[in-house]
Parts: structure tokens; C-alpha cells; sequence
């Protein structure tokens, strides 16, 4: 099967199953904030058509302005991409041709920019269902590396990594001279969360990569930053082309990332919704990983492969992310985002006619 390699645009990954899209359906496929954008978005909108005859700033100065001042770091170390997937592809031009090490499972589109630029590319493969992430296991890989690829919380499985892991991982590249690229897109579903961005100012090789489109329901818009040393931040900023990041953008992410309220509404919202699920999923005997974030991993654990599971909430309008292009996962889990309390209980619903027939 040829599945598209993203969640979302549900009418491609049908016509790959060979059905047609139903006229009702939910795609749980996408880890989006279920609340929608934030209503300042809403209330400034017709503000922002009126700026769409001027060109974007193209050094985005007045965001990064608010940024340095919310993380507390120079306006030097901060880089605004087009979404985190065009900062994950400047990294990788900037590591053209280097020894890359990706701990899997992770987002696909590491190994996709990687192999665009010609790295050669390592896997440091987590086992499920814990996905353990273990710094002894990881020593030898690094040794060998120019640089690592590490998603927290992780992408797919919803799993936190120890910040005393994190920080072993930070000190050891360190030594071996090798980037530590830290993925953070999902980092503000994260209830009191430390964050990693202070460590660039002792770590010279930590590039933090974070999204603004997860938790303010802004994909289209594409949006997100990089915290890193300015040596590493200039070296990335020429390889970007201009007018990366449109105005309207620019003046969402200044909205967005001033808004805690919206954020600590989203955050309690998701640990009560994912609280309810989880102990559903325990009720019904469906294997779940320890997801602290709005998206978790899901499997039948009387299937061997879960292909049967999968095309069977197709058919009932039920849109999970396969996890085929997930090495170590291989199609033997499904990827569901947490979404509203209806759409949640549809699903809950669909899952118990399943385990009704199995």
C-alpha cells in the first residue's frame, strides 16, 4: 500500500485504501488543539486583511521581539520558519551530507529531509509499549554522530522523556561534538513544562525546534521558531529563502504566543479528555502508551497487525494516522488525536462495536 505519509487530507489516504470518503467522518489523524484557534485570532481578523498589500517583515523582528522576551534569550538565537516542517529542512541542509542518528519512533519528515540532503542516516530504535528511552543504550550511537534527532514530547507515541535524561543526552553530544536537534512541537500541550530553550546558552550544539500551529490551530497559516546559539542561528538563516513567513502569520504568532489563558484552557481541557479515554481504554482492553500530550498511540493487542482494526474504522468514518512510515512501528499501532467530548465518545462508541465483534 502507497498511504500518504502525513495525517490530515483524508480523501488521499481512502483512494490509497481503495474506498471512497463517506460523506460523514472524523479525522483523528491530525494532532490539532480541538478548541480551534484562539477568538482574538477571530476579532483581529479583518486588521489583518487590511496588511496584506504590505511585504512581511523579512526578519520578523517585532515576533521575535516577543519571543526573546517571553523565553528570556537574545533576539539573536531565535530563527521564524514557515511551520516546524521548513526549519526541520533548514537544519537538514545545514547538515548535508553528515552522520545523522533519528531515536524512532519519530516524525517522518527527519528521515525525509535528511535523505534530501544526502545524510547518512542512523536509527536508534524505542521498544514499545514504554518506548524507554535509555542513555546507556544511546552512548555508542552518538559516538559516531554529527548529529541527533529527538522529538519530547514525542511524536507519535505521547510520550514525556525525564528532563535528567534529556540533559545526560545534552551533556554527552556535548562531548562527542554532536547537534542535539530537540523537537518540541508539542511541548505547550505539557502541563508545567521545563523548558529546554535556557540550555542553549550551555549547550553550543542544542537546536530547539518549536510549532505555534498545534496549539493555536493555525496549520494553514504555517508557523514556528528555533531557539539556538546566533553562530548556528545565522548559519541557518542564510540557507532560508526570502519571504519565508507571510505578514498574516506574523501578526497570528504575536496574538498567539501572548495568550496563557487560551493555552492553560487547552491544557486542562486535554488532561481531562485524555483522563476519560485512557481509563476507557483500559475498560475495553486496548493497549495505549502513556501520552502526556493531545495524541496518543493505540493498538488492538489481540491483532499481530492492526490493518483489519484500521480499515474497519474507515468504513465506520473513523480517520486514525497509520504509523506504516514509523520505523519500529510498522503499521502495528494507530495514531489518534484527542478531539472534542463528542467526537471522543463517537469513537469510544466505534471502539466498543469492535471489541463487540473481536
Amino acid at each position: 500500500m502507497n498511504l500518504p505519509s502525513h495525517g490530515s487530507n483524508p480523501q488521499h489516504l481512502f483512494k490509497a485504501m481503495g474506498r471512497s470518503l463517506p460523506m460523514h467522518f472524523i479525522d483523528f489523524s491530525a494532532n490539532i488543539n480541538p478548541i480551534g484557534p484562539p477568538s482574538t485570532l477571530k476579532e483581529k481578523w479583518n486588521d489583518f486583511y487590511r496588511e496584506i498589500m504590505v511585504y512581511p517583515d523579512p526578519l520578523a523582528v517585532s515576533l521575535k521581539d516577543r519571543i526573546a522576551v517571553q523565553e528570556q534569550i537574545s533576539v539573536d538565537s531565535i530563527l521564524i520558519g514557515n511551520g516546524g516542517a521548513e526549519l526541520i529542512t533548514l537544519v537538514a541542509r545545514f547538515l548535508s551530507g553528515k552522520k545523522v542518528v533519528i531515536i524512532e519512533p519519530a516524525f517522518s519528515e527527519y528521515e525525509t529531509a535528511c535523505r534530501a540532503n544526502q545524510c547518512e542516516i542512523q536509527y536508534h530504535q524505542l521498544k514499545g509499549p514504554n518506548f524507554a528511552l535509555n542513555m546507556d543504550d544511546l552512548r555508542s550511537s552518538i559516538s559516531s554522530a554529527d548529529a541527533l534527532f529527538l522529538c519530547n514530547p514525542n511524536n507519535p507515541t505521547g510520550i514525556q522523556y525525564p528532563k535528567s535524561t534529556i540533559i545526560s543526552i545534552l551533556e554527552e553530544c556535548e562531548k562527542q561534538n554532536c547537534y542535539v536537534i530537540l523537537d518540541e512541537a508539542f511541548y505547550d500541550f505539557l502541563v508545567d513544562y521545563d523548558s529546554f530553550i535556557p540550555y542553549i546558552n550551555s549547550f553550543s550544539k542544542l537546536i530547539i525546534i518549536r510549532s505555534l500551529t498545534k496549539m493555536f490551530a493555525i496549520p494553514g497559516l504555517r508557523l514556528g521558531y528555533m531557539a539556538a546559539a546566533a553562530t548556528i542561528i545565522t548559519e541557518l538563516s542564510a540557507l532560508q529563502p526570502h519571504w519565508s513567513i507571510n505578514t498574516i502569520a506574523l501578526l497570528a504568532g504575536e496574538l498567539c504566543i501572548q495568550d496563557n489563558e487560551f493555552i492553560k484552557v487547552t491544557q486542562s481541557y486535554i488532561r481531562k479528555e485524555r483522563e476519560r479515554l485512557l481509563s476507557f481504554f483500559k475498560q475495553y482492553h486496548f493497549v495505549v502508551t502513556s501520552t502526556k500530550v493531545n495524541f496518543y498511540l493505540l493498538r488492538d493487542p489481540n491483532l499481530k497487525e492492526q490493518i483489519d482494526f484500521f480499515d474497519f474504522l474507515l468504513q465506520k468514518g473513523i480517520i486514525p494516522r497509520h504509523t506504516f512510515n514509523f520505523p519500529g512501528l510498522d503499521g502495528n499501532w494507530l495514531r489518534f488525536a484527542i478531539k472534542s467530548k463528542e467526537e471522543n465518545r463517537m469513537l469510544m462508541e466505534v471502539l466498543k462495536e469492535w471489541r463487540y465483534l473481536h
